[in-house]
């Protein structure tokens, strides 16, 4: 592999093993006995497990395959320096450094050290030797700026601001305790003028050398463009469209993990932080990994730091489970059985009786202040079958609202064509106004009606299928499948009961998709709503009875 899939094959594996070994946890029975801690996933989570097979291949358990795995990588990133001290994509005849690449190495092997892996002497010194040079010549470019565009003793080059690799290149540094006053200086006033991701960078390095004042500022510009949907209990950064996303410093993923990383240093306890947490873990690619090995590497290393500074690394308390007052379930959650704890409550069937019902979470501690409990996740998932004639909406990841429209065709519309000597002919053209239907609307025999699905989305989805349920009474126009024009350009499929729209991908945000059909028999009929599904199916919320949960703590 290339230097940087070299460096994360191992080091995101060693930072979540050694908080586990932190936790004080026998690796070898976790292997055997886990239990999943994914809330949002339903379904039994073992037998899940048996079926992916995932966990076979997990290296995070076995400490002899860690070992050797940080040996080669290590022995590997060694082999690749450059004699200048620096690292570029490969290594062999022809390669030379570049401040990036070098940049991410320097970064990773100093996180290598402080979980106590052994590094090659000079290995490091020599890649922040690189590093602090570069710096250096982009301080003179920078101070050659400064000079009047009319001064004749002005140098060649220069430059006039600073970029996003001065700002990653600067905390990497500081991290190794080099700090560069100029640098800093120059990296502040520019601040507005780099990406997202690199503000965070900033913030860090400011933050780490005691700038406190600074580092509030730059957190302040960067929270001008966070999001936070208090519905999905989500906070994100939403970078500015600047034609800039395939660069790394335009990744979102990326930014939005390094924010994590600076708001926890910062206040752990903030919301935001919190937010940034459940939306890096609900856009992993697969539900495993996110979009790069080096997308991953960062994601887990935020993570890992936010789950030490919140406390969630030592969880000790007692949950119970108390339907309508009556306790139903109880489990310690300590680091030792946090793994395999019982984690699921389940009711079906008459277990759960007509009209409303009061469910409590109850948390209390266990030896310790109740200032001290760390969070506790939950999630609740509730299927019901209704004989309402009219079933209100309800959605939360994907919501799916449908609209019919009456076509009614304009038969004055035309448009102005050349004639045969040239001359301005009007021509009519096939055109249709929509006109909304209500419910229980009446159509005629032969009506054209438009279906229109108005898809709001709160996160980026791949590979999705929406199919809605072909109204009784109603044909297709279009009896072809094939790709829309347009729009989602998703693939459409025409079945006999119902149309499919394929996805391949899906992006955050309000989006529609549409399809005519044409009334043919006579009758009064109703629908259910459209059904969506995809790889993460959105959480169900019951309509005909109601199901009131509270979360309290108790000493």
């Amino acid at each position: 592999g290339c230097t940087e899939q070299t460096l994360n094959r191992f080091i995101p594996t060693v930072i979540t093993q050694r908080i586990l070994q932190g936790m004080g946890l026998d690796l070898a029975v976790i292997q055997e006995k886990r239990t999943n801690l994914n809330a949002q996933q339903i379904g039994d989570d073992r037998e899940r497990a048996e079926q992916w097979k995932m966990y076979d291949r997990n290296p995070v358990f076995d400490e002899a395959e860690v070992t050797a795995m940080v040996e080669q990588g290590v022995k590997d990133l060694t082999a690749m320096q450059n004699s200048d001290g620096g690292w570029g994509w490969f290594s062999g005849f022809g390669e030379h450094s570049y401040p990036h690449t070098t940049a991410v190495v320097v970064h990773g092997l100093q996180l290598a050290q402080e979980n106590d892996i052994a590094i090659v002497d000079g290995v490091v010194e020599r890649g922040v030797a690189w590093l602090k040079d570069y710096q250096a010549k982009q301080v003179e470019l920078l101070q050659e700026g400064l000079r009047h565009e009319d001064d004749p003793k002005r140098k060649q080059p220069y430059k006039n601001t600073c970029s996003d690799l001065d700002a990653m290149v600067f905390s990497v540094l500081v991290d190794s305790e080099i700090v560069n006053q100029e640098m800093q200086r120059f990296l502040y006033r520019d601040r507005l003028k780099v990406s997202l991701l690199s503000q965070t960078l900033i913030g860090l390095a400011l933050h780490e050398v005691g700038a406190i004042d600074e580092c509030d500022m730059v957190i302040r510009n960067i929270d001008q463009f966070i999001k936070v949907d208090d519905e999905n209990q989500t906070a994100f950064l939403d970078l500015p469209n600047n034609g800039a996303w395939w660069f790394w410093y335009g990744n979102t993923i990326e930014a939005n993990a390094h924010y994590l990383k600076l708001l926890t240093r910062v206040n752990p306890q903030d919301e935001k932080a919190s937010g940034l947490v459940k939306y890096i873990l609900n856009n992993r690619t697969h539900g495993g990994y996110w979009q790069s090995t080096r997308a991953t590497a960062y994601c887990i290393e935020a993570l890992a730091e936010y789950l030490q500074a919140s406390g969630e690394a030592e969880p000790n308390m007692l949950v119970e489970i108390h339907l309508d007052g009556e306790l139903k379930q109880s489990v310690e959650i300590t680091p030792e059985v946090l793994f395999s704890y019982d984690n699921s409550f389940v009711i079906d069937g008459p277990a759960l009786s007509a009209g409303n019902h009061k469910l409590e979470i109850v948390r209390k501690p266990l030896n310790a202040q109740p200032s001290a409990l760390s969070p506790l996740y939950h999630n609740l998932y509730v299927t019901n079958f209704t004989m309402e004639e009219m079933i209100t909406a309800a959605g939360l990841e994907i919501k799916v609202g449908r609209k019919y429209y009456k076509l009614v065709q304009d038969k004055e519309a035309q448009v102005s064509v050349a004639g045969g000597e040239g001359q301005s002919v009007g021509q009519k053209v096939l055109k249709y106004d929509r006109e909304e239907i209500d419910n229980l609307g009446v159509l005629a025999s032969g009506d054209l009606v438009e279906i229109e699905l108005e898809i709001d989305s709160k996160n980026d989805y791949e590979y999705v299928v929406f199919e809605d349920l072909k109204a009784a009474g109603f044909e297709p126009v279009t009896l072809q499948s094939g790709y829309t024009r347009g729009g989602l350009g998703a693939y459409v499929e025409f079945r006999d009961e119902k149309v499919a729209f394929f996805l391949r991908e899906l992006r955050r945000g309000k989006h529609s998709v549409s399809y005519r059909v044409r009334a043919e028999i006579s009758g009064k009929f109703s629908a259910l709503p459209t059904k969506a599904e995809a790889m993460y199916a959105p959480e169900l919320r019951a309509n005909s009875d109601e199901i009131k949960v509270q979360v309290v703590d108790r000493e």
